[in-house]
Parts: C-alpha cells; sequence; structure tokens
C-alpha cells in the first residue's frame, strides 16, 4: 500500500512505519518529516526501536509497513534514487581495519559510484571534513576509536548526500572524543540534513534542532529544541521558612496548585507555570512574618523529563495499530 503526500518542502517524509520480528513489534506506525538543513534527535532508551527505524531509513532492512520518502525518491520503488541522497553510519562503524584511511574512503567512492575523475577530490574533502588529513596513509586498525568513528563518518559524507543518519555515533568514546564528534556533527548540519540516533540526553540539546522520543517503538515526543527547554523550566518552589503558616494559606495564594511539606521547616510548592507565585510569597512572608530564609525555583533535568515522557505520556497514548496481515 502507498500513501499520498501533500507538497511539501521536507528532504524525509516517513508515514506510518511498522516492523515486526515474529510476535515482537519493534517500530509501530511511526510518522515524522525532516526538513532540508535540520538536525533532528531520535531519542529513545535502549531497545526502543531506534536502531530499527534507521536501518529502515537508510534501506538496510524492509519496512514491514509504510511508506519512506527520500527528496522525493519512495526508497522501496526507487532505491537506487532515494539511497543516493542517503549517508549511513551504523552503531558499529563498517570500516575494514587492514586498509588505510585513503584505501577505504577510496573504495566507498567506488561504491557510491563517484566519477573516477573526481574520487581524489571527494577523498580529501571527506578527510578534511572530518579531521583525517593527517591519517589518510594510516591503517584504520591503528587507529584510536573515535578517529575510527570519524572514518565512519567520512564513508556516510563522500557522496555528499542530502541526508545523513548517525546510528549512536559517541557510543564508547570518551569526553574529549565525544566533543570532537558532536563539533563535527553541527558541521555537518550546516550543508546536510541530519539524524542522530542517541540514548545520550545531553548530545540531543548540544547539537540538535528538534527532537523525537521513540518509546516501545512507538514515537511519545516532538517538538523543537526551545520547546523541551520549555518543558523543562521550574514548576515548584522549594520554601525554607522558621516560621512557615498553615498549609491552607499557602494554597489560598493565586497560582499555588499543591504544597508538599518537606520537613518542619520546607514546602514544596507546585505551581502553574503560567503564574509564578514567587513574589506573592516573599510578600505574603513579610506580612505574615514567617521568616523566610529561603525561595529556590527547581527545575526539572532533562532525565527527569525524559522519564516522564516516556513512563507517563507513552502509558496515554493511543495503543500501536496492528500491522497488516
Amino acid at each position: 500500500m502507498r500513501y499520498n503526500y501533500a507538497p511539501m518542502n521536507s528532504l524525509l517524509q516517513v508515514e506510518q512505519l511498522s516492523r515486526s520480528f515474529g510476535a515482537v513489534t519493534a517500530v509501530a506506525d511511526v510518522s515524522f518529516t525532516v526538513e532540508r538543513g535540520e538536525i533532528l534527535g531520535f531519542l529513545g532508551p535502549n531497545g526502543a526501536g531506534k536502531s530499527t527505524t534507521m536501518k529502515m531509513l537508510s534501506g538496510n532492512l524492509a519496512p514491514g509497513a509504510g511508506q519512506i520518502l527520500v527528496d522525493g525518491f519512495d526508497l522501496l520503488d526507487q532505491p537506487c534514487q532515494a539511497k543516493a541522497c542517503i549517508g549511513y553510519l551504523p552503531e558499529q562503524p563498517p570500516v575494514y581495519r587492514e586498509l588505510t584511511v585513503d584505501e577505504y574512503l577510496d573504495y566507498c567512492a567506488r561504491l557510491n559510484r563517484i566519477e573516477r575523475a573526481r574520487i581524489k577530490d571527494a577523498v580529501a574533502m571527506a578527510k578534511e571534513r572530518c579531521g583525517l588529513t593527517s591519517v589518510g596513509r594510516r591503517l584504520i586498525g591503528n587507529l584510536s576509536k573515535g578517529y575510527q568513528q570519524r572514518v565512519g563518518i567520512a564513508q556516510a559524507i563522500i557522496h555528499v548526500p542530502a541526508l545523513v543518519i548517525l546510528d549512536e555515533p559517541t557510543v564508547g568514546l570518551d569526553p574529549i572524543q565525544i566533543r570532537e564528534i558532536r563539533a563535527l556533527i553541527r558541521e555537518l548540519g550546516q550543508e546536510h540534513s541530519v539524524i542522530l540516533s542517541t540514548h545520550i540526553l545531553p548530545e540531543v540539546q548540544a547539537v540538535c534542532d528538534r527532537v523525537q522520543i521513540i518509546d516501545k517503538g512507538a514515537l511519545v515526543y516532538s517538538d523543537t529544541i526551545a520547546g523541551l527547554d520549555q518543558r523543562m523550566q521550574s514548576s515548584s518552589i522549594l520554601l525554607a521558612m522558621h516560621k512557615p503558616p498553615a498549609e491552607q494559606v499557602l494554597l489560598s495564594i493565586a497560582g499555588v496548585l499543591s504544597v508538599d511539606a518537606v520537613s518542619d521547616e520546607h514546602y514544596r510548592i507546585h505551581f502553574d507555570p503560567q503564574c509564578n507565585p514567587a513574589q506573592q510569597l516573599v510578600e505574603a512572608s513579610v506580612s505574615g512574618n514567617w521568616c523566610l530564609y529561603e525561595l529556590v525555583p527547581e527545575r526539572m533535568s532533562l532525565e527527569q523529563v525524559f522519564v516522564d515522557i516516556t513512563c507517563t505520556d507513552h502509558a496515554h497514548a493511543e495503543e500501536p495499530k496492528e500491522l497488516a496481515e
């Protein structure tokens, strides 16, 4: 079955993508788009369906149902044209350790059918963009894991694809290597659309324009990074008072939704984000002689937001549709 799309400027259009392995549904009815020049963070816990989705988007795994359009080409009906628009780095970089960097990238250029006269320039450009110019003659097996990841990214961009798909590109790297790969991904986003699949939460905040969260095979969240930051904004205040009032007094202040007594002097105030009661609490403390000595806005961590989304939003989401037989 095929689906008809309204005209869009999206580079990638995914509609009702599903895949099962026997009785296990790995991906269920997933739909989304990637705009030109956008870095999309594809986030989810281990086993959520990220890698299965990436394999289907790259053409390495056939979907059980659904449609994938890359720059207008159907990945199933027009695989050569669609795959020419895609660069893919799987979770395990597909490098040949017994080859030098130059030999391997020359081989990748020929696999991507780059004209013979252009191969030398294509290899040189990929090495320059990935910081590999100085190691071209070294065996890949003798490089650090960080440099091997760079080689993997270089093979993914050597044919200058419109869409680059990176599956867990920083797993196993040290902090310095992670920073270098993140900087490289940001640079790629200036000329390519990028899908970054990861379970590392700060990675998405560091490099992406938009984030999607997948859990148990279903998309449970999609928003811009600004929207994610807004979700993390404070919606509670921790108060410390030597002479606290009755909880009912605190509840009577505009915007206060609930009050939790943390200790005899400490209270957590949950409030409506549209009506922050901090100023009213300070004024009430002065007039009521509460002896307020601490007022701390509490901000949700990204980990808390992630757990909240995957454990709460998914619980209330519509059950995935059964795959068509």
